[in-house]
């Protein structure tokens, strides 16, 4: 699941996806990607390994999808099931592939270049039959056309949802290009204080939450850090209630501390751009949480010394 990313294949090293380009292939089922009818879809499967991100951040949750949201519209972090976020105009198709080497179905999100946007893998057997009875569409249709999902506020003097949707609609590069224009607090602090941060709400219990961006798609956690781990190149593990994130600090080349209007107010949000620029996660706190959480949160995070130049 990296921008290069071709696809999965088979264990003849084929593409899966060869029978979508004409040559229809019995294990690959092209699915409806566009909304509603890919919530329904996704909202069957009740035993699912679901992926998002790439190489330097990723997310990794089983269980079963709370109904995903689009971009522009109400969002919110539903415990204990799987959170997804797309952005309708950029998710052009979906197929539900089974390898023939392992067995193994999964339904993949994919964007207008072919790049995997998120992975769901069906664990089930229950789960694999309702795959079968997904709508399908023909070889070469997608999901492109107008976009159902009301506007999204401009990300300028925008609150945090509409941080999150800039980010989700292209990596957040034009966010970023632009961030000065930016309205709420914003600075650069250093990349190497997040595994302590996640070190500090293990032991603190002070949950967090957490948003992991692939093309067009992200998926997000919210509960207490139950386990931290890093390994000697730089990578840093930690399970967040149900889900499993890893982030590889290697990759990360910014860094930035960020406040926007949330369900309590001014709200901060640790911010990790890869070596493009794109935003690939975001450590924060979503929704309703106590207030004595909030507080200790921004307690933390004002704490943060700035990158030296």
């Amino acid at each position: 699941m990296t921008d290069h990313d071709p696809g999965p294949r088979g264990a003849d090293g084929r593409c899966v996806f060869e029978g979508c380009c004409g040559r229809r292939d019995s294990s690959v089922r092209l699915i409806d990607a566009r909304m509603p009818e890919l919530a329904r879809c996704l909202t069957l499967f009740q035993h699912v390994q679901a992926v998002t991100g790439g190489p330097v951040a990723r997310i990794d949750q089983a269980g079963g999808y709370a109904v995903p949201s689009l971009r522009g519209d109400a969002f919110a972090v539903t415990p204990g099931s799987i959170t997804l976020r797309v952005d309708g105009d950029g998710i052009a198709s979906a197929v539900v592939a089974r390898d023939a080497g392992t067995g193994s179905v999964a339904l993949h999100l994919l964007d207008a270049a072919g790049r995997t946007a998120h992975q769901g893998r069906l664990l089930s057997e229950g789960d694999r039959l309702l795959a079968g009875l997904a709508r399908t569409v023909d070889a070469g249709a997608s999901a492109t056309g107008p976009s159902a999902a009301p506007a999204v506020p401009a990300w300028e003097n925008g609150d945090q949802l509409a941080q999150l949707d800039a980010v989700l609609a292209d990596g957040g590069t034009a966010r970023r290009r632009a961030f000065h224009r930016y309205r709420g607090e914003h600075r650069t602090i250093d990349p190497g204080v997040v595994p302590a941060v996640l070190d500090h709400v293990c032991s603190l219990g002070l949950p967090i939450g957490v948003a992991v961006f692939a093309p067009a798609a992200l998926q997000a956690c919210g509960g207490r850090v139950h386990v931290t781990d890093r390994t000697v190149g730089g990578r840093v593990f930690a399970a967040v209630a149900e889900s499993s994130v890893e982030i590889d600090l290697a990759g990360v080349r910014a860094c930035h501390l960020v406040r926007s209007t949330a369900a309590h107010g001014p709200t901060s949000a640790i911010e990790l751009d890869d070596e493009d620029g794109r935003c690939v996660a975001v450590i924060t706190q979503f929704g309703i949480v106590g207030a004595d959480v909030h507080a200790a949160w921004e307690h933390l995070t004002a704490s943060l010394p700035d990158r030296r130049a």
